[in-house]
C-alpha cells in the first residue's frame, strides 16, 4: 500500500462504510487451465435479460449502468461483505486503512435494505450525536433509504466539511423514528490512546486498527511504562465498539503480547488465501497481567487480537459476546487500476484452530448486568444478524482528557467495567505476591 498524502478538499467527500479486514494484493492469478467451463447457457439468458432492458424498460438506462448494476447483484448475492469498488470507493479504501478521512465518521452496513450501524467511531460526529451500534438510518435528509444501493446511500452522506445533513434513526426500544443532524468534519483518526489508571496500571483504547496501529500502541504503552517507573503492574486493553480494520494491524497488535506461537491463520480455496502468523518473541508487558475489553460492536480485527490473547492464555476477555465476523476480504485492483473487487477470500482461524464466523468470541468474564451496560448494548448487532453471511464451519459441519479533575477518576466514574478490569488485574497481582 503506498504511502499518500491528501489533502482536505479530497479528504471531503469521504465516508467510512463496513470496515476491512485484508492482506493488500496488488494482483491475483487464476489457473485458467484449470477454470471450470463458462455457463453459456446462464450467460445466453444474461445477455436476453439485458437486450429486454436496453430495448423495453420505460426510461432508457445505459449500457455501464447496467452492467455496473448486475456486478453489484452478483457480489450482493454472496456475503454482506464482498463488493464492487468504483473509482471513488476504491480511493476511499486507501485513506480509510491509512486512518484519515472525511465526513461522519460511521460504520454502516447494508441490512434488509436498510443502512444499520456497525458503531460510530470515537470522537467524531455520529459519536458526538449519540450514533448507537445497531441503529437503523431510514432517511438521509427525508429521503427514504430502503431500496437503494449502500453506494448511494453514502454518497448522499458525502459533503463539504461543515455542511449538514439530518439522519432520521429508528432505534430499537424507541417507540418512533427521530432525527439527529450531524455536521460533516475532516476525521483525523486517533486510533490509540492510552492513559494511567492509577499507579502502575495503565488503560489503552484501539478505535480501529490501520496499518500503524501496532506501532502507536507500543509507544503508548512505554509513556505509560515511564510514567510508572519503568514497568505496569498490568494493562487494560480496550476493543469495544472497535469495527476492525487491517489485518495486519491486529497481526502487529497480539505480537506485542505474545512470546511465541500462532496469532492468526487464514484458509480459503486460493494458495493466495493461506497465511499463518507467528508471534515474534516480544513482550512488551514482560508478562504484567492483561484484560481485554469487548462488546458486540467489536469485530473483524479486534476479534483477532482477543482470540489470540485468549487461546494463549495471556489475557482475561472481559464483556460480551463480540460481533463474529471471521471472514477475510482481500482488495483485487481491476486491470484499469481505478476500481477494485472487495471479495471474501477466506476465513480466519485463532490460534486453537477456531473460526468465529457468526458466533463470536465468547469472553471470559461476563460483564455484570449493570442498567448502563445494558442500555449501551439493547441496540446492539453481530455478523449473524446479517443477511447472506457466512455460516460457521463447524455449524455446517454439525488520549487523555483535559480536566481539572484527574483521568483516573473521569475514565473509572464514566466507565464500570473499566473499574471492573482494574479489580481483576489488582487481583491476579496480588495473588501472584502470594504465590512468590
Amino acid at each position: 500500500m503506498k504511502n499518500l498524502l491528501f489533502s482536505k478538499s479530497r479528504l471531503a467527500l469521504v465516508l467510512v462504510v463496513f470496515p476491512l479486514m485484508m492482506p493488500w494484493q496488488s494482483s491475483f492469478a487464476f489457473d485458467t487451465a484449470k477454470s471450470e467451463a463458462l455457463p453459456l447457457e446462464d450467460l445466453r439468458l444474461f445477455a436476453e435479460i439485458f437486450n429486454l432492458i436496453k430495448s423495453d424498460y420505460v426510461e432508457a438506462v445505459d449500457d455501464a449502468t447496467l452492467l455496473q448494476n448486475a456486478v453489484r447483484g452478483m457480489l450482493n448475492g454472496l456475503d454482506p461483505h464482498s463488493a464492487y469498488l468504483n473509482a471513488s470507493s476504491f480511493h476511499e479504501v486507501n485513506i480509510d486503512t491509512r486512518g484519515e478521512f472525511g465526513g461522519l465518521g460511521i460504520e454502516v452496513t447494508l441490512e434488509g435494505g436498510v443502512i444499520r450501524v456497525i458503531s460510530p467511531m470515537d470522537g467524531t460526529p455520529a459519536d458526538r450525536a449519540g450514533i448507537k451500534s445497531g441503529d437503523l438510518i431510514i432517511r438521509l435528509d427525508g429521503m427514504v433509504v430502503k431500496g437503494e444501493s449502500l453506494d448511494k446511500a453514502v454518497d448522499k452522506m458525502r459533503g463539504a466539511p461543515g455542511s449538514e445533513i439530518t439522519l432520521t434513526i429508528s432505534r430499537e426500544g424507541v417507540d418512533a423514528p427521530f432525527d439527529i443532524t450531524l455536521k460533516r468534519a475532516i476525521i483525523q483518526l486517533r486510533s490509540v490512546r492510552a492513559e494511567m489508571l492509577e499507579s502502575n496500571y495503565g488503560y489503552a483504547r484501539i478505535s480501529q486498527f490501520q496499518s500503524g496501529t501496532g506501532a502507536s500502541l507500543r509507544q503508548q504503552i512505554e509513556k505509560l511504562q515511564e510514567q510508572s517507573g519503568g514497568q505496569l503492574s498490568g494493562l487494560v486493553l480496550d476493543l469495544r465498539n472497535n469495527p476492525g480494520g487491517v489485518l495486519n494491524g491486529a497481526v502487529e497488535v497480539s505480537d506485542l503480547f505474545l512470546k511465541d506461537g500462532v496469532i492468526v491463520s487464514t484458509r480459503g480455496r486460493s494458495a493466495d488465501a493461506m497465511y499463518s502468523f507467528e508471534a515474534t518473541g516480544r513482550d512488551v508487558l514482560d508478562g504484567a497481567p492483561l484484560v481485554v475489553l469487548v462488546n458486540r460492536g467489536s469485530a473483524s480485527a479486534s476479534e483477532i487480537v482477543a482470540g489470540a490473547l485468549q487461546d494463549h492464555r495471556r489475557a482475561l476477555i472481559l464483556g460480551t459476546k463480540t460481533f463474529g465476523k471471521g471472514s477475510v476480504q482481500t482488495i483485487l485492483p481491476m486491470n484499469d487500476g481505478a476500481a477494485a473487487l472487495k471479495l471474501t477470500t477466506a476465513r480466519y482461524y485463532t490460534p486453537n484452530n477456531r473460526s468465529i464466523q457468526a458466533t463470536g468470541i465468547e469472553p471470559d468474564i461476563v460483564s455484570r448486568p449493570l442498567k448502563l451496560a445494558d442500555d449501551l448494548q439493547a441496540a446492539g448487532m453481530r455478523e449473524s444478524d446479517l443477511a447472506g453471511h457466512l455460516a460457521n464451519e463447524s455449524e455446517i459441519a454439525e488520549g487523555s482528557r483535559d480536566s481539572a479533575e484527574s483521568p483516573e477518576k473521569q475514565l473509572q466514574d464514566r466507565d464500570l467495567e473499566v473499574g471492573e478490569a482494574l479489580n481483576i488485574l489488582k487481583g491476579i497481582t496480588f495473588s501472584r505476591l502470594q504465590v512468590d
